[in-house]
């Protein structure tokens, strides 16, 4: 089995795709209008898992604590820079006696993104 993707509503969708661009190197896949709405998918590559960014005027947008999108990085010190360079004020690099490294930034919705080195 695989995720396919995983939605998300946005209240602004550009901000959402700029940050999700800039902060995990994914891109947009596919655009489409949906009703008075939009809806756009990014990802890395053929097959692999996506971002899906949904932005209805009268859904209701994500809100809430205790759920974390963690993405792959080679770059986590980079990455921790451009998050700090952009006034994202991520959390401070973590290395867990497991071997790995990572961070933590909240998206324009409120959604926690980790960037975490795998050893």
């Amino acid at each position: 089995m695989h995720i396919k993707h995983i939605a998300i509503n946005v209240e602004d969708i550009e901000k959402s795709i700029e940050f999700y661009e800039t902060m995990t190197e994914i891109s947009v896949v596919r655009r489409f209008k949906a009703g008075d709405g939009e809806v756009v998918f990014l990802s890395n590559g053929e097959g692999e898992t996506e971002i899906e960014l949904i932005h209805l005027p009268d859904k209701e947008k994500y809100s809430g604590q205790g759920l974390f999108i963690c993405f792959e990085t080679d770059k986590l010190d980079q990455m921790h820079k451009i998050a700090t360079d952009k006034g994202l004020s991520p959390s401070p690099i973590q290395e867990p006696d497991d071997g790995t490294r990572y961070f933590y930034v909240y998206d324009p919705n409120g959604v926690s993104v980790q960037l975490r080195v795998f050893s």
